[in-house]
C-alpha cells in the first residue's frame, strides 16, 4: 500500500473544502510553514485564504497605491517597526482586539491595529576560546560600545530593520543623545564593514574574524538543524549565544506580527484567522517550523531554541510600539554615527 505523506494528505482535503468566504493576506514572512498554517485553518473554518508575498517595500507600495480597492485583509511583518510605520502612514485599522486576541497577546506585544504571532530575541554570540567569563560578567547592549571591544564585533548594516529596532529601543530606554554616543561606539568596535544577514555575523565569528556579533536566536538555530548545510551547522557549534541585560530590563524582543490593512474587504474572516495564529495548535506549528518564541503561555519553543536556555529574562518593559515611534530617529543616530 502506498504510504501518503502529511503534506499530501493536507492537500488532498484542502481540494475537497467547499469555501465559505475569504481572507487576503500580504506576507512579507517567507517561510512555506506559514502556508501550510493557513491551509490548517481552511480546513478547520471553510475560510480560502490567498496569499500574495513580497518584501515589505513593495507590499505596501502595492497597498497604498490601491487604496480602497486593495484586496488585502492582513499585512504580516516580521518586526514591530514595520507595523508601526505602516501605521503611522494611515494604513490600517482598530479591530484586533478581541477578547481572544487580548487574552493571548501580552499589552507590550500589541495594540487595536496589529498583534504579535510570534517573538524573536535580538542577542550575543561569542567565541569561547577568545571571550572571557569576566567580559561576560554584566554584558548589556549598552556596555558593547565600550572600548575593549575594538575590532571585535560584527553586526549587519544599519539599513537592516532588526538593527534599527533594537536601536529604537535603546533610544527609548536611554535616550536619543546617549544613544547617538553608543552608535559611535559600536562603529569604532566594529571588526569589519557591515555586511552580510544575520547568519554571515554568526560565522563571521566561527571563523574568527570576530569576537562577538548580534544576530537573532532563530538563525543559529536555524544553522544548528542542518538546514543551511553540514559547514553551517559545525560552525554553528562554534559560538555560543548570550542574553544581554539580564541585570536591567532584560533582552531586546522584537515581533512577527499582523496588521489588520484599513480597507480589508473581509476583516471579520481576518480577525478569525489572527485569533486562529495564536491558538495552541497554531503556535506549535509556528515555533517547531521557524525557531522563534512563542506568544502564548503555556508552548515550548522548539528543542534547539530551549537548548539556548530559556530561563533568560526578557524585555517585557518596552513596549514594541515604541520600535515604530523612535524608527527615524535611530537610523539618523546610526547614519551620523558612520555606520554603514
Amino acid at each position: 500500500m502506498r504510504k501518503i505523506s502529511i503534506l499530501s494528505l493536507i492537500f488532498i482535503l484542502f481540494s475537497s473544502v467547499v469555501f465559505s468566504g475569504e481572507v487576503n493576506i500580504f506576507s512579507a514572512r517567507h517561510y512555506d510553514s506559514d502556508i501550510e498554517l493557513y491551509k490548517k485553518f481552511t480546513l478547520k473554518t471553510g475560510i480560502k485564504v490567498n496569499v500574495v508575498s513580497g518584501k515589505s517595500n513593495a507590499l505596501e507600495k502595492r497597498i497604498i497605491e490601491e487604496g480602497t480597492d486593495s484586496k488585502a485583509d492582513l499585512y504580516i511583518v516580521a518586526d514591530a517597526g514595520t507595523l508601526g510605520a505602516f501605521e503611522a502612514k494611515g494604513m490600517l485599522q482598530s479591530g484586533l482586539n478581541s477578547k481572544i486576541i487580548k487574552s493571548a497577546v501580552p499589552y507590550n506585544y500589541r495594540t487595536s491595529k496589529w498583534v504579535g504571532i510570534a517573538k524573536r530575541a535580538r542577542i550575543i554570540y561569542y567565541a569561547p576560546e577568545r571571550v572571557t567569563a569576566e567580559e561576560l560578567l554584566g554584558l548589556s547592549y549598552e556596555s558593547l560600545a565600550n572600548p575593549k571591544w575594538k575590532g571585535r564585533l560584527v553586526i549587519r548594516k544599519s539599513n537592516n530593520i532588526y538593527n534599527q529596532s533594537l536601536v529604537a529601543s535603546l533610544i527609548k530606554n536611554n535616550g536619543k543623545e546617549k544613544t547617538a554616543d553608543w552608535a559611535k561606539g559600536i562603529v569604532a568596535n566594529m571588526a569589519r564593514t557591515p555586511k552580510g544577514n544575520d547568519r554571515a555575523q554568526i560565522l563571521a565569528v566561527a571563523a574568527g574574524e570576530a569576537d562577538i556579533a548580534i544576530a537573532n536566536t532563530y538563525y543559529l538555530a536555524l544553522m544548528l538543524s542542518g538546514k543551511k548545510g553540514e559547514e553551517q551547522k559545525e560552525a554553528a557549534k562554534k559560538v555560543k549565544p548570550f542574553f544581554p541585560n539580564q541585570e536591567d530590563r532584560g533582552t531586546h524582543m522584537n515581533i512577527s506580527g499582523v496588521g489588520l490593512v484599513k480597507n480589508s474587504p473581509n476583516k471579520e474572516n481576518a480577525i478569525k484567522l489572527v485569533e486562529f495564529l495564536l491558538s495552541e495548535e497554531a503556535q506549535k506549528h509556528i515555533v517547531n517550523n521557524t525557531f522563534e518564541y512563542p506568544m502564548i503561555e503555556g508552548i515550548s519553543p522548539h528543542p534547539l531554541i530551549v537548548s539556548m536556555g530559556l530561563d533568560f529574562k526578557q524585555d517585557s518593559k518596552t513596549e514594541v510600539v515604541n520600535f515604530g515611534k523612535n524608527q527615524t530617529d535611530a537610523l539618523e543616530v546610526m547614519l551620523a554615527a558612520g555606520w554603514k
